[in-house]
């Protein structure tokens, strides 16, 4: 049974190390919040991320956006959906400005970067658990001259980042609960904005926009 008054997490990461530094942190007594936050479970890949946020329904989720399976805005879109009432933080290195202004546009509670020393994030998570929003300051002056962000809705994003990740209609159907049909109607939809007219191309305009980091594995 949850504590009244106490708050729960979840913490997904795809480096063990960093999910225990962060539980750490999280459950000491007095360094966030006075009894601590608990930590319910722990999540190394974004599907996992989404069924440990759908099972527990935690106060927050402390998110990295470049997992296996799943990562970037179709983990907290999915997050949204099933637990509306969890705060999302990501904690990120990601650093291309098309996926940090992705991000923002999602609706997180809290951006904050992995460079950065993680005494602004504990300083804001209090503020976070109870209403407020925070985007890291580098992310700020970043994006201030940034020019407005495309045409694709938030479920294009999602399922543009599940193409690159290599997943055919059928496999993005049944990780999203929705039809292959509704899949290839999004698909068209996208690629008709961005005139283009094959995966590479999409690869391409993702990669010019900062929508995946080019070091990562697509």
């Amino acid at each position: 049974m949850r504590e009244r008054g106490k708050y729960y997490a979840v913490v997904a990461d795809d480096h063990a190390i960093v999910r225990s530094g962060l539980r750490s942190a999280l459950e000491q007594p007095g360094l966030i919040e006075p009894q601590g936050i608990e930590v319910l479970a722990e999540s190394e890949n974004g599907l996992e991320a989404i069924a440990q946020t759908r099972v527990h329904k935690p106060d927050l989720l402390l998110l990295d956006v470049q997992m296996p399976m799943a990562g970037g805005v179709e983990v907290i879109v999915e997050v949204q959906r099933w637990s509306p009432a969890t705060k999302i933080v990501v904690l990120t290195g990601v650093t291309a400005l098309g996926m940090i202004s992705s991000l923002v546009e999602s609706g997180v509670d809290g951006l904050f970067s992995k460079g950065d020393d993680n005494q602004e994030l504990y300083t804001r998570l209090p503020g976070i658990l109870r209403g407020q929003r925070h985007i890291a300051d580098r992310f700020v002056t970043a994006l201030k001259d940034k020019p407005e962000a495309g045409l694709l809705t938030g479920r294009e994003k999602q399922i543009l980042n599940m193409i690159l990740g290599g997943h055919s209609n059928k496999e993005i159907a049944a990780l999203l609960g929705i039809s292959a049909k509704t899949v290839d109607k999004h698909r068209t939809s996208m690629m008709q904005k961005l005139d283009v007219h094959s995966v590479p191309q999409l690869m391409a305009y993702a990669l010019r926009e900062g929508l995946v980091d080019p070091a990562s594995e697509l």
